[in-house]
């Protein structure tokens, strides 16, 4: 794992809800306000998950590619394909790559794909960890404060996604 992100950091914890029919999120921030919600749709063949604001405005949909090998997701912000998320052969320890509009990044994570740093030309922008006994899926993410916080959201949605729901189809 990288060293420090660097400067005033963004925090937020993304709280997997559990007595739901959809796979859906609660986005806090470090005084435990809401920020966002995640809502994936009902009974949609390829999975689609819509990140909101409080105001129900969407921010940004993630949209899982038909594959057979490894997960593919793609990260839209209205009708714009603004990133595109990877998982890549890797043994032991999870690999993911982004190809997206706010750079190219590598998730690297650890043996039990609970920690991810994202790196983006050699530089740590973002920590993303599992928080471990809780019932559900709930992830610490942590950001520098130049970064939008609402992509890195959605990012982190997809990668659960990506690792976690595996390619099913």
């Amino acid at each position: 794992m990288a060293n420090n992100i660097g400067g005033t950091n963004l925090i937020l914890y993304i709280k997997q809800k559990v007595f739901s029919l959809t796979d859906s999120y609660n986005v806090f921030d470090e005084n435990l306000q809401p920020v966002y919600r995640v809502e994936s749709e009902f009974l949609s063949f390829l999975s689609k998950i819509h990140l909101y604001d409080m105001y129900d405005n969407e921010l940004f949909f993630i949209k899982k590619k038909l594959t057979f090998m490894f997960a593919e997701y793609e990260i839209y912000n209205g009708e714009l394909l603004c990133a595109e998320v990877k998982q890549e052969f890797s043994f032991f320890r999870p690999r993911l790559t982004v190809t997206s509009s706010y750079g190219n990044f590598d998730i690297q994570g650890e043996f039990f794909d609970m920690d991810f740093d994202v790196i983006c030309n050699g530089a740590l922008l973002g920590r993303i960890s599992k928080e471990w006994m809780t019932i559900g899926d709930s992830y610490k993410l942590e950001v520098a404060n130049d970064k939008d916080a609402a992509f890195f959201t959605a990012l982190t949605i997809a990668i659960d996604n990506c690792l976690h729901n595996g390619n099913k189809n």
